[in-house]
Order: structure tokens, then C-alpha cells, then sequence
């Protein structure tokens, strides 16, 4: 168990947390949420001690190991790949170590072997024998071949990396575990392991997530980080957001008698509730469900970006005829003879675990790169918009501020509309005076959403839409590509985003794998 007592820490005048007493229990996975800016990483470093609060402690039980997952993926950089797994439970390695600094004695005397005798006493009480063997099915699980465990870390791509700290984070059996993003640059099966790992994992968990089927797969508890507070609910991420939508309708509704207000929410408990993240914790979270008043769920400082794509025309029939796309880059083969066409209302995932390849089509497709052979003919009655992987050149340029760089992108140049509409996207007041240059990851990406919005395109192109975005600009996001009349084609890692909103799935390793119009639960059980 970890738990705090009065943790206060702020910046400048903005307090992030005022008196934080919280309990974190042993069998229990807790989603912590907030807006950005909240404090959520930071509480973890709190939690962790890489951050001190200014008054407040953080108390963990007797005996009980902690661990999480390190941000830096250059420490490691001179140790082997196995070896910075172990390096998760430092008691372990230190054992380790020094056995082997003794058993490497030229002189061995007496004293040294009644010490080894202790330290072989120590390392098979921590499970030392299987530890090697047991990093080995956590990389595995991964997605890393036993073939990689002697490199060194600064042999690895970066996406291999993180898995790499991901099982260092999960070695050695912690009582407490904390992770910050540990979906980000996984591939969807590595998401997979990691959810059926942590149901499986009997300790205390605490997760911050932007990937909302993670977050309702494994977790028991929301923490929800507002007005400097935490306050933890039962349930997942979509039981917590369906019962504060819920008690918003029914606050602002004031002719509703208390009772009617009562019964709607203990009816909609009664429903949700079934949808149990780990099914032995049912019954006790049952319990604490029924006893969750409307009182207990206060309105939230959460703003949601208006994020709706209205096409100015029709698309015809005729779409996209892809012919035998062929590119290679510095004679790497990418792309290798890719044909499909496109239907009118098609809402198309491009899967693959190399990225590469699929944002070299989008980029063909947007006009950005010529191919080596093939070719692709969009329909005449077609308009598209593009929004890259990589948008850095759009806002490298510091002449401009927020409101003349969307300007540019609107037909109608009235300063107050577009004022509005970045309003709606969540820039206010002296906000859309911001030198584009200066702008965050998840403001440049609700520019970009804006100029596509502005465009009117009736088929949509979209590397990566929701990445550095915060959970409820991904579900406002989400919602807007639901709700498309048009054509979409979009490379996602989002599995909630990929579920609600494709209705055909493209395959590509190089060459095109499958092209199936299968949802993707359908999909993913058919790959195993």
C-alpha cells in the first residue's frame, strides 16, 4: 500500500495540489486523470521521490518495493538489454554484483566465502535463479527476441527502448507500481500483453493514460486530478466520465425532484457496473458503486475542443485507384506494389508495425512524395485534407501568431470568426496571439484539426490525429470522425478510436498484407 498525507506542492501562484491525503491498496489499479496541466506526471514523481512536495509525505508499507517506469531513455545507454531489465529490482543487482565480484577473487578467503554464503542465501530468497529467465518472458511478451537481450541499449530504436524500461518497470514482482504512458510507441499486441499482465498483477497499480481502452481494460479505480485535489471513484475511465455527464444533466436540471435525480443514477450504476475491468473485484466494487451518491461526483474544470468536419461538397463514386505504389528510401524498400481503391463512406485504418511504410503512403497520397513506380488517381468530385505525422514546418516560422496563421486557411478572413473558432478549439482571449513557433505538441495538433475543419475536404488523411493530445480532445477528436459524412483514411494506435470509427482495415509490411471490411476486434482476434 502507498499512501499520502497533506501533500501540497505549487508553482508561482498555481497550487497543484493543497492538502493531498490519499490511499492507494494492494489489488487495485488506479487510472489517474485530469486536464492537462493538472499534475499528473507530477504526482507520480512525487509518489516515486524524483519530486519533493513543499509540506506532506508519502508513506509506503514496511518491506514493500516500488517501482516505475523510468522517462530517460539514455541512462541505460552502456548496459546490455537483459541487464537493465534486472536493474528494476536494484537489491537484486547489487547481490549479483558483488557474488560475482567475490567469486572473482584470486585470493578467496574464508571471510569471502561466508559472505557469498549469505549473498547465495539473499539471491534465491528474491527468486535470483529464474531472474534472468523470468526478464525473458516479460521481453517476449513485449515484443523483444531473445536475439536482442546482449545489445546494448544504444543499439535499440527508440520504440524498443521504451518496452525494454516498460520490463524493467515490471520486473521482480513490486508491491507498487507506477506508470506514466506505458502504451506510448507499443504496437497494439505489446498493449495487449501489457493489459492481460496487469489484470493478472495482484499489487497496487497507479497508471496516467491518454489511451481510454487501456484505461478501461485494467483499471478498477479512477484518481481524477482537479481543483488541486484527488479524489478516487470505483469503476474505469468510461464508468467515471458516464456518471459525471450523468450528474451534470441532472444539477443543471433543477426542476428534477431529488428522488427522480437519485433513481436515475443508482438505475445507471445498476448498468454499467456490470462491466467489471477484473471480475473478483465485482462484488466489492458493486459495493462501493451503490453507495456513490450524485454528491460524490462534483462538476469537473474539464473543457472539451468542438472538433466537427463538415465536407463543402458530395464525393462521386470514383475516390482513390491505388496501382502498384512502389518506394524505396536510401535502398531500403518501403512500399513495395500496393494497389486498393477507395469507396465512397470508407473509414480506413492502415495497420502494420512498420510506421515507416504507412507514412510513406500518406505522403505519397498527400502530394508530398513522388513514388518510384505506380500510381494513384483521386476522383474529380474529391477534396482532400492532409494532417501529417510530423507537423513541425507549418509552425516553424515565428513571424506569425496564432490567429494570422489560420487566417490563411479561411475563406472568410473576419478577424472576430476567426477568433471564434479558435475559441471553440480552446484558445482564448490573448491565446491566439501566441507566436506559432512557442506552441506545445497538443496546440500545434488543434491547429492543425482547425485548418482541416476550415478546408471543407470531403476525404480526410490523418497520420497520427490524436497523438499529444489530452483524453478529452482525443474523445472530442474521436467523436467528430464518428459523426464524418465523408471518406477517412488514418493511421491510429488508439484501439478505442480505431474501434469506433473505422469500417475497413489495410495491412501493409512492405507489401499490402490484408484489406478486409472487419471491424478491428474482429481483425485482432483473427490475427491472434
Amino acid at each position: 500500500m502507498i499512501s499520502t498525507s497533506k501533500i501540497t506542492l505549487g508553482f508561482g501562484e498555481k497550487k497543484l495540489f493543497e492538502d493531498v491525503s490519499i490511499k492507494f491498496t494492494a489489488g487495485n489499479c488506479y487510472g489517474l486523470i485530469g486536464a492537462n496541466g493538472s499534475g499528473k506526471s507530477t504526482f507520480i514523481k512525487i509518489l516515486s521521490g524524483e519530486i519533493e512536495a513543499q509540506s506532506g509525505t508519502v508513506n509506503i508499507d514496511k518491506g514493500e518495493r516500488l517501482s516505475v517506469l523510468k522517462q530517460d531513455h539514455f541512462v541505460y545507454d552502456d548496459y546490455s538489454v537483459l541487464k537493465t531489465v534486472l536493474m528494476g529490482n536494484d537489491e537484486l543487482v547489487k547481490i549479483m554484483d558483488e557474488k560475482d565480484a567475490i567469486y572473482a577473487k584470486p585470493d578467496f578467503s574464508d571471510e569471502d566465502g561466508v559472505r557469498a554464503a549469505d549473498l547465495e542465501t539473499a539471491f534465491a530468497e528474491m527468486n535470483g535463479w529464474e531472474a534472468e529467465s523470468d526478464a525473458g518472458i516479460i521481453l517476449a511478451g513485449l515484443g523483444i527476441k531473445a536475439t536482442e537481450h546482449d545489445k546494448l541499449m544504444k543499439e535499440l530504436m527508440a520504440s524498443d527502448k521504451v518496452k525494454v524500461l516498460l520490463a524493467q518497470a515490471l520486473f521482480g514482482q513490486p508491491e507498487i507500481l507506477l506508470l506514466d504512458e506505458p502504451t506510448n510507441h507499443l504496437d497494439i499486441k505489446a498493449i495487449h500483453w501489457l493489459e492481460n499482465f496487469l489484470l493478472d498483477f495482484e499489487q497496487t497499480v497507479i497508471v496516467v493514460s491518454h489511451d481510454r481502452h487501456f484505461l478501461n481494460k485494467v483499471c478498477t479505480h479512477t484518481a481524477d486530478v482537479d481543483f488541486s485535489q484527488i479524489t478516487i471513484y470505483p469503476g474505469n475511465y468510461d464508468f467515471w466520465k458516464k456518471s459525471s455527464e450523468l450528474a451534470l444533466q441532472l444539477r443543471t436540471n433543477a426542476n428534477k425532484k431529488n428522488e427522480e435525480k437519485a433513481n436515475d443514477l443508482k438505475n445507471f450504476i445498476a448498468r454499467f457496473s456490470a462491466n467489471a475491468s477484473k471480475a473478483k473485484q465485482a462484488t466489492s466494487r458493486q459495493k462501493q458503486l451503490e453507495k456513490l451518491e450524485l454528491d460524490n461526483l462534483p462538476p469537473s474544470t474539464r473543457k472539451y475542443p468542438f472538433v466537427g468536419f463538415e465536407p463543402k461538397r458530395e464525393a462521386g463514386k470514383n475516390l482513390l485507384d491505388v496501382k502498384g505504389l512502389t518506394k524505396s528510401i536510401d535502398g531500403v524498400k518501403i512500399l513495395d506494389n500496393i494497389s486498393f481503391s477507395l469507396k465512397k463512406g470508407d473509414k480506413v485504418i492502415f495497420m502494420g508495425d512498420n510506421d515507416v511504410s504507412k507514412t510513406t503512403l500518406f505522403k505519397i497520397l498527400a502530394g508530398e512524395m513522388e513514388p518510384d513506380a505506380g500510381t494513384y488517381e483521386w476522383g474529380v468530385t474529391t477534396s482532400s485534407a492532409y494532417f501529417p505525422k510530423d507537423n513541425a514546418a507549418y509552425f516553424d516560422n515565428d513571424k506569425y501568431d496564432l490567429l494570422t496563421w489560420l487566417t490563411q486557411f479561411s475563406e472568410d478572413k473576419d478577424p472576430s470568426f476567426v477568433r471564434g473558432f479558435l475559441g471553440r478549439m480552446l484558445f482564448s482571449r490573448d491565446e491566439v496571439f501566441k507566436k506559432t513557433n512557442v506552441l506545445s505538441g497538443g496546440e500545434k495538433v488543434r491547429c492543425m484539426l482547425s485548418k482541416m475543419m476550415l478546408s471543407g475536404a470531403n476525404v480526410l488523411l490523418m497520420d497520427g490525429p490524436t497523438d499529444h493530445l489530452d483524453l478529452e480532445s482525443i474523445i472530442s477528436v474521436n467523436e467528430g470522425l464518428k459523426k464524418f459524412s465523408g471518406t477517412l483514411l488514418f493511421i491510429s494506435h488508439d484501439r478505442e478510436f480505431i474501434n469506433t470509427v473505422a469500417n475497413r482495415i489495410i495491412e501493409i509490411e512492405v507489401k499490402l498484407i490484408e484489406d478486409k471490411y472487419v471491424d478491428f476486434d474482429q481483425y485482432f482476434d483473427m490475427a491472434g
